[in-house]
């Protein structure tokens, strides 16, 4: 009588083995697309990021320009 009850013991622990499993792979497959968002998000902003830069590099290339005529009219 016990190997029907060692047989039903496995059965219970492979079932519970299986549900453990499925859940694991509906959060493996979340976390995948978190990691996809993310790494969209993290993309973009470097972007923005590189944009920015460039808007402030032009600008201040233009600032001795700027302040070499001032200094220039003041001087007149």
């Amino acid at each position: 009588m016990s190997n029907p009850s060692q047989i039903d013991q496995i059965a219970e622990r492979v079932e519970r083995l299986l549900v453990r499993y499925e859940e694991l792979q509906r959060t493996n497959t979340l976390l995948s697309e978190q990691v996809k968002s993310l790494s969209q998000e993290r993309d973009s902003l470097k972007s923005r990021l590189s944009a920015a830069r460039a808007r402030v590099d032009a600008l201040l290339q233009r600032l001795p320009d700027a302040t070499a005529g001032q200094a220039h009219k003041g001087t007149e």
